[in-house]
């Protein structure tokens, strides 16, 4: 089992990228399933129906989401009428929308995948080691191949949840941060990991964002409204190879400017 993971896409310029070029990712890695992360696609906070159609149109299997996930009005429609989009699983058991699923790949094994929010430095949903360890239980009676989404700030607590759900998730993928980090490993009992898979965005910008506004922010400490960068875009991602187990048994960042 080959999965392909995207880090965050980020606004018209990571959609353009994606969509140029991702058929070549995906037979290059020979991926049975593309999962990507989201929350950043449409103008750089949220995501909506005309951009949902749009990433999967451009072969992307599943979307995961994060901190933003409610930016957008149109977020409540897509969560109703499409199950390939999940939002963060640790969100209230009442609320709109999915936080795992299982999905066919393209070698028709069935694959669970699921995404949390972390709570440091972000808002305060339901702890997500403990829905961890209960999803991971629960998708892996189904399939041993189970990969996560950790949207999270704190390193600390990526770090620490990918250790306690070791061996029992194929996979924790750190997404949020958008800056790839040179630490992807396989863990003692097989569990794939990275703290942060990066972006799919504006190389020439602070996070995908103009780097004027950012700076600004920061020197002024008033509210600006950012946009996003323009310029060359990388595509950063993650190949995971799975064993028939689930364990992962390669974990490779990849890098391609469009």
């Amino acid at each position: 089992m080959r999965l392909v993971f995207l880090g965050d896409i980020v606004g018209k310029p990571g959609r353009a990228a994606v969509r140029k070029k991702l058929p070549e990712i995906r037979r290059q890695y020979r991926a049975d399933l593309v999962v990507a992360n989201g929350e950043n696609a449409a103008g750089g906070f949220g995501l909506n129906l005309d951009v949902t159609k749009e990433l999967l149109d451009a072969g992307i299997d599943v979307i995961t989401l994060g901190n933003h996930t409610w930016k957008n009005r149109e977020i409540f429609q897509v969560l109703e009428r499409e199950e390939r989009v999940l939002r963060p699983a640790n969100y209230p058991p009442d609320t709109p929308g999915r936080g795992a699923g299982l999905f066919t790949a393209a070698n028709g094994e069935l694959v669970g995948v699921f995404n949390l929010l972390g709570q440091v430095y972000l808002e305060a949903l339901d702890c997500p080691f403990r829905m961890g360890l209960e999803l991971a239980a629960e998708l892996r009676r189904k399939t041993p191949y189970v990969l996560l989404d950790m949207h999270a700030e704190a390193t600390s607590e990526k770090i620490a949840l990918a250790r306690y759900l070791d061996g029992k998730v194929s996979a924790v993928l750190g997404t949020h941060t958008h800056v790839t980090t040179a630490d992807e490993t396989i863990l003692p009992q097989g569990t794939g990991y990275i703290t942060d898979v990066g972006m799919c965005g504006p190389v020439d910008s602070v996070l995908g964002v103009l780097p004027e506004l950012a700076i600004r922010k920061f020197v002024t400490k008033l509210p600006v409204r950012f946009e996003v960068a323009s310029g060359p875009v990388a595509i950063c991602g993650v190949i995971l190879e799975l064993q028939q187990n689930g364990s992962t048994q390669v974990i490779e960042r990849f890098k391609v400017m469009a």
